[in-house]
């Protein structure tokens, strides 16, 4: 019986050593503009090429309660089978609320760098429709000045992106440090109250 518990009491420390703390890094939901002028005839003959589209740090974050929704097992003794229940039951209402911060901040993220797009395929537009009405004889100096403000509007745009990503992994950072917290409490009360249910039994 005493191995038995041994085994259960270094199971669940080793499983808050494993609380991830890092976000996963995955490719971004937003889409980096990467519209390409339409009907347009630059002044030295080649198609207009706008910045090319990034790929920026991901805001999605995988990682998951080391204990929460765990039962370690009857340790025999109510006093501490309850300390157990209860120190899971905390450390599952703060995963919970942490998650929803992360959530929180890969939406609002997402919402931005959609937003940055839309802004910059409407100065896109803009500028090709500008370049399509231009007399032939002006064609192009109205291609290359719409070049340039396709060039700017690629590049406002991935600012955006990056800056919205920036300001969402750090909270996601910080959130997964708070996961990461309460796990590792939610194993330190474990395993005191299994250290006193095993002092009780060998009295």
């Amino acid at each position: 019986m005493n191995k038995l518990l041994a085994t259960l009491i270094a199971g669940l420390f080793a499983t808050s050593v494993y609380a991830q703390t890092q976000a996963q890094s995955t490719s971004s939901t937003g889409v980096p503009a990467t519209s390409t002028a339409t009907g347009m005839t630059p002044a030295t003959g080649t198609a207009v090429t706008p910045a090319a589209g990034t790929t920026v740090v991901g805001t999605q974050s995988t990682g998951t309660s080391g204990m929460a929704g765990q039962t370690a097992g009857s340790t025999g003794n109510a006093g501490a089978d309850k300390d157990i229940a209860k120190a899971n039951q905390k450390e599952a209402k703060e995963i919970a609320k942490q998650d929803e911060k992360i959530s929180k901040a890969t939406a609002k993220a997402n919402e931005k760098k959609a937003k940055a797009q839309q802004k910059a395929d409407k100065k896109i537009a803009d500028a090709n429709e500008k370049v399509t009405k231009a007399d032939p004889e002006d064609k192009a100096k109205a291609s290359a000045k719409a070049e340039k403000k396709i060039a700017e509007a690629n590049a406002d745009a991935h600012e955006t992106m990056i800056k919205a990503d920036e300001k969402a992994q750090k909270k996601i950072v910080d959130a997964n440090a708070d996961k990461a917290k309460a796990q590792n409490k939610a194993a330190e009360k474990t395993g005191k109250a299994m250290a006193e249910a095993h002092k009780d039994a060998a009295k």
